[in-house]
């Protein structure tokens, strides 16, 4: 142990507390620079600075006890069993279980409601509700939550998100105060707690009676379920808005809800079932007018609609996370990719030596008028009036070059692929800006799983057939063109936050992304596109046809590769991406991703 650091004696006490609170000898605890997470017996908890400042340390500690107490009070199969079918009734259902066992662990002890304190502070920080300036801004789920604590443990909601709460409490108050009051006759009965919670989604129009899963009448501890039972219900039930244990839903069809019939088999690729009327276009198929340029006097007609654009948002890296944060992350990132660096350094330094050799300067010399030629100075020193001493610089044929990288954000590229492309992306951008080449990163994700205000908006109107794309999209600027890498660098350790990473909507970020390429003044333009597979989200997937994304997305990029300026390339991680793009590779292993995409950058300027 001498050679322990501090870092490490704290995990080790952390850990046995951890056990001892759960009463589970053989729960194991880990750091992480990603969003905290437990999976079973596995919790992983925010990791500390070296010096273990002491709110870091609460942090890390509130996270270890909540994720502690759920194993020891939360039957994971019976929450499983009442939860409700619709996503946002689910996640208000999930963030009062939260609350309730965070309440009945913390209720005696003081120091373990501080801890759960600060892990809630961390979590708002980067909740919707704390920059929400309308009722429909807020997420119900965590309103829920913050109002189910109150009134469990007598605690106000943090001062971060009391403005936001305040929006909805005085509508939550009247349709559902009375379920509020009710729960905390509930706090030790998590049977009789689901219950009422379930009446509780019951007035605030989130389920109908019809929809409510039905109690069966066995036996079993409310308190803690068997191992098995919890290895079975543990991943449906931590999807809630705390980032814990997101499902990765890659190239998976949800199955459809039971209520919401409307959805066909997952990985249908027939166009002919095709929603919405003919000719409907979201915002995002207009595309600005741009005068010497004929193709943008044809706007791309897309069979695809969004229900609403209200909830979107386009938004920078610097924030959605603070300063600190945004260094750590970097720091870890770094690290993790100390030994990849030189690898794909030597990639980068390939491309840039035949960038140069592309841009270097080429001159005819012995001409009779032009630039001076400063190696014939003794010919006119000679004889003045002695001609082809002049030299003229030839035109370079290297176009001037914009470039963007579009980095698929979802749940599926987490660990090592969401870490490369992110570091592959730092190194292309610092390479790109030494040879004159801007370059341009960006993200594309959802806002919440399995749909967020856009569905609970579809829900408060009646549920109409067909809505279209039904989640709110997140598009983030982790570097923009003209700004330089140095100050860009920090914001690409955003990806390594877990839970940044949820849904992909890929053709709206196609456009997305080509829009602000085409309002730029290079002469030259290049897309390429870093993902792992087809679009996938389940609010939208569960109420129009299996391949309606997916039909979108091969719209825009037929349109793309036939009718725009700028070259289009992907880059397949896992999965085959040549089925969409004409030009695209597809890799295997994620440590190919730097040498593909200096591979496919240098095709690209190789081209004629």
């Amino acid at each position: 142990m001498a050679q322990d650091t501090p870092l490490d004696r704290f995990k080790a006490v952390l850990g046995g507390a951890s056990r001892a609170l759960s009463e589970e000898a053989e729960v194991e605890l880990a750091f992480t620079a990603d969003a905290p997470a437990q999976s079973g017996k596995h919790i992983k908890v925010p990791m500390p600075a070296r010096t273990l400042p002491a709110d870091q340390v609460a942090e890390a500690r509130g996270f270890a006890d909540s994720f502690a107490l759920r194993l020891k009070l939360h039957n994971a199969a019976l929450h499983l069993k009442n939860a409700p079918h619709d996503a946002v009734a689910r996640a208000v259902f999930d963030a009062a279980e939260t609350a309730r066992v965070e309440a009945l662990g913390s209720r005696g002890y003081a120091g373990i409601s501080a801890n759960l304190n600060h892990a809630l502070d961390m979590r708002l920080r980067s909740d919707p509700i704390t920059r929400a300036r309308s009722r429909d801004e807020v997420p119900l789920s965590t309103a829920i939550q913050l109002l189910v604590r109150e009134r469990l443990t007598g605690q106000p909601a943090p001062e971060v998100a009391r403005e936001g709460l305040d929006l909805v409490r005085d509508w939550i108050e009247e349709k559902a105060g009375g379920d509020l009051d009710a729960l905390r006759l509930a706090l030790d009965d998590q049977r009789a707690f689901a219950s009422l919670a379930t009446k509780m989604l019951e007035d605030l129009d989130l389920v109908e009676g019809d929809q409510i899963p039905e109690d069966s009448d066995d036996g079993g501890s409310d308190d803690a379920g068997t191992d098995e039972e919890q290895d079975q219900g543990e991943e449906g039930d931590d999807q809630g808005e705390q980032g814990q244990g997101e499902v990765e839903a890659r190239g998976e069809q949800s199955e459809a809800e039971s209520d919401e019939g409307e959805g066909a088999e997952a990985g249908d690729e027939s166009f002919e079932d095709a929603e919405g009327e003919a000719g409907d276009e979201g915002e995002e198929g207009m595309l600005p007018v741009r005068p010497n340029r004929p193709f943008s006097d044809l706007s791309p007609q897309f069979d695809y609609r969004a229900w609403t654009t209200q909830y979107d948002e386009v938004i920078a890296a610097t924030e959605l996370c603070d300063a600190e944060e945004l260094a750590r992350l970097r720091s870890y990132l770094d690290q993790q990719l100390v030994h990849l660096q030189g690898a794909v350094t030597k990639l980068a330094n390939r491309l840039q030596r035949r960038l140069m050799a592309q841009q270097s300067r080429s001159w005819d010399f012995d001409q009779e008028e032009g630039l001076l030629d400063a190696a014939r100075l003794a010919r006119v020193v000679i004889n003045p009036m002695q001609s082809l001493s002049y030299k003229i610089e030839r035109d370079t044929e290297f176009k001037d070059t914009v470039v963007t990288l579009l980095i698929d954000n979802s749940g599926s590229m987490r660990g090592r692929p969401i870490s490369i492309a992110a570091i592959s992306a730092d190194i292309l951008a610092r390479t790109l800006e030494r040879c004159g080449v801007k370059t341009e990163i960006l993200g594309f994700t959802t806002r919440a799983w399995k749909g967020g205000q856009a569905r609970e908006s579809w829900l408060a109107a009646g549920r109409p057939p067909q809505p279209g794309r039904l989640n709110d999209i997140r598009h983030i600027v982790y570097k923009q063109a003209d700004e330089h890498w140095r100050r860009a660098k920090p914001s690409l350790g955003l990806m390594m936050r877990e839970g940044l990473l949820k849904e992909n909507i890929d053709g709206e970020a196609l456009l997305w992304a080509h829009n602000r390429l085409i309002g730029r003044p290079e002469e030259r333009k290049i897309l390429m596109v870093i993902s792992d597979g087809a679009p996938v989200d389940d609010s939208t997937l569960s109420v129009n046809s299996g391949s309606y994304l997916e039909r979108h997305l091969r719209q825009v990029i037929h349109w793309l590769e036939n009718r725009s300026p700028v070259e289009l390339v992907a880059i397949g991680i896992g999965h085959d991406v040549t089925r969409y793009y004409e030009r695209a590779v597809t890799i295997m292993d994620a440590e190919q991703l730097g040498g593909a995409i200096i591979e496919q950058l240098a095709a690209l300027f190789d081209k004629p």
